[in-house]
């Protein structure tokens, strides 16, 4: 599948197969991901990246009293890496048993240290208000760009929190 045909695959209500597959590096294998990597994505969209942005906009975006559904400031989560195959993995200095390689983790881009910290502290309250279990909640830095990485394994998490 090309890119244009995966943003039109909705894995949730606001998120793509494209946005959750989308590299800038250029492959053979075409980062395309397997049915059960998709499950994996599916299900990090529908439990945690929906409440996420639902609870992200509620709490920091929406004047009291203003409706979620109508409102123009209601912001997106921006993916800047979900899926990752064994190629890309390669060439962008992913660990070998990433989490991304299953389809079971997403990199998401903050406009800084204060939203990074807001989305792990949401994503901390999903997970005991749901009583989900994650693997994965880390506060990454390359220079001036931040993102939490998050995952969630279907079994075996770990609940590993580093910021």
């Amino acid at each position: 599948m090309n890119a244009s045909k995966n943003d039109k695959i909705n894995l949730s209500e606001h998120f793509t197969l494209g946005e959750m597959t989308v590299t800038t590096y250029k492959t053979d294998d075409g980062n395309i991901p397997s049915r059960v990597a998709i499950e994996n994505m599916t299900n990090l969209c529908e439990k945690w990246l929906e409440e996420l942005r639902f609870s992200y906009n509620f709490l920091y975006c929406l004047a009291p009293g203003e409706d979620y559904e109508t409102s123009e400031d209601v912001q997106g989560i921006r993916i800047n890496s979900g899926y990752r195959s064994p190629e890309v993995n390669q060439k962008c200095g992913g660990a070998k048993n990433s989490n991304h390689l299953t389809g079971c983790a997403v990199d998401i881009h903050c406009a800084g240290k204060e939203q990074a910290i807001r989305y792990a502290c949401i994503l901390l309250d999903i997970a005991d208000g749901k009583k989900l279990d994650f693997d994965e909640l880390i506060l990454e830095k390359r220079g001036t760009t931040i993102w939490v990485h998050f995952a969630v394994r279907p079994k075996g998490n770990r609940r590993y929190v580093d910021f």
